[in-house]
C-alpha cells in the first residue's frame, strides 16, 4: 500500500448509505491499474467484495470496532 491504511485486517465497517456491516479481510491491488485495494466481507451472507482504497477511505464507511 502507498499511504497507511485508514483500516486494518479485522476491523469490522458499516457502510453509512446501505446501513450494511462488512469485515476487512486483507489488502491488495487492482491487477489492471495496481490501485491499492481492500478486500471485504459482507457479514450478512459472507459474500466478498474487492473496494479501491480511495472509495473505501472517503467516508462512506466507518469503523464501529475498536
Amino acid at each position: 500500500m502507498s499511504t497507511s491504511p485508514k483500516f486494518q485486517v479485522g476491523d469490522q465497517l458499516q457502510h453509512l448509505k446501505t446501513g450494511g456491516f462488512y469485515r476487512i479481510i486483507c489488502l491488495a491491488k487492482i491487477e489492471a491499474n495496481l490501485e491499492d485495494a481492500y478486500v471485504y466481507e459482507a457479514l450478512i451472507n459472507g459474500s466478498y467484495w474487492i473496494r479501491p482504497k480511495t472509495e473505501m477511505e472517503d467516508g462512506r464507511f466507518i469503523r464501529v470496532n475498536e
